[in-house]
């Protein structure tokens, strides 16, 4: 027992600190313009404009509103001065409000969907960056060991229009799973007394897989190999994604999105110059069934619809 929990804790080591290898950041910015302009746009818009506006509202809009408007019952004791504080603090709560609605949420959806088009980049730019295709990772992670039914799977899938329609009904189930996982998540963490240790796991391993995801996109690693080598090797992504999950853990959900926003493509560029295919081929802890709650919820969802779409065919 000793010397697994030695074994989780060094490879949780191993995995935090490729985390932190932001170095190799600079290197690869340094040798892609098309990457460093990308990045550099990431950080203007959740940056600068972004987290830059959080800061206004909270140093200047809302002492600003405090003292144009404020508490006049306070300072004095008189009941007909103070009979405007309700009007006072309504007011005051209406322009926040206001403030809210007109800039930081359609601020947030503009930032949340270009951010998303743009990671894709950062880890196209930065596999380039490394040397095209990185193909001898590639090879090794396809070599590891799979279950029967899955390579059954991948050679029997068919081509034409077949293959694409399963490769839309493979994303779809992507989606679902991860969309799932995020709720739950969120569901753990109310959880008393442990609660909030298991979100901040449950985060490590999300943030972990959304920063090796672009990479294995590119590399066309299929679903199934992914999250085989994810459980698989779990303690590495639960260290790998610790940092990320530290830099927001203690902020507001506004300042958190903008600053995981921020790192979040210097994460996925340290992904993208790592290699935990090549140091953790044969993974020597168990398998880890991180994904089988939202694995059964997608697959029920998933058999919902296929039950809804075989009545609609019928009653059409």
């Amino acid at each position: 027992m000793i010397a697994k929990l030695k074994q989780v804790m060094l490879l949780w080591l191993e995995g935090f600190l490729e985390a932190c290898s932001l170095h190799r950041v600079v290197i690869l910015c340094h040798r892609s313009r098309k990457l460093l302009l990308r990045t550099g746009q990431c950080f203007l818009l959740n940056g600068l404009i972004f987290l830059g506006s959080l800061g206004v509202f909270k140093w200047f809009v809302n002492p600003a509103l405090q003292w144009i408007l404020p508490n006049p019952c306070a300072p004095i004791t008189s009941q007909d001065f103070c009979s405007y504080n309700g009007s006072y603090a309504f007011l005051r709560g209406g322009l926040l409000q206001l403030f809210y609605v007109l800039w930081f949420y359609p601020l947030y959806m503009l930032s949340f969907i270009l951010s998303n088009i743009w990671y894709n980049d950062v880890a196209k730019y930065g596999l380039e960056a490394i040397g095209k295709s990185d193909t001898s990772s590639a090879e090794t992670f396809r070599q590891c060991e799979v279950p029967a039914s899955v390579v059954m799977t991948n050679a029997e899938r068919p081509s034409g229009l077949g293959g694409v329609m399963i490769g839309i009904g493979v994303q779809v189930y992507s989606i679902l799973l991860l969309t799932f996982f995020f709720m739950e998540v969120y569901v753990v963490g109310v959880i008393p007394y442990i609660g909030k240790i298991l979100n901040f796991l449950l985060l490590s391993w999300m943030y972990a897989y959304y920063c090796y995801e672009y990479k294995w996109n590119f590399l066309e690693i299929p679903l199934e190999k992914r999250l085989e080598f994810f459980e698989s090797n779990w303690a590495f992504f639960a260290g790998f994604g610790s940092p990320c999950v530290l830099a927001i853990f203690f902020f507001s959900p506004l300042v958190s999105g903008a600053l995981m926003a921020i790192l979040f493509p210097l994460f996925v560029l340290t992904a993208t110059g790592s290699g935990p295919e090549k140091s953790i081929v044969t993974p020597s802890l168990l398998r880890l069934p991180i994904f089988y709650v939202a694995d059964r919820l997608s697959m029920l969802a998933l058999s919902i619809f296929r039950l809804e779409s075989l009545q609609h065919k019928k009653t059409g």
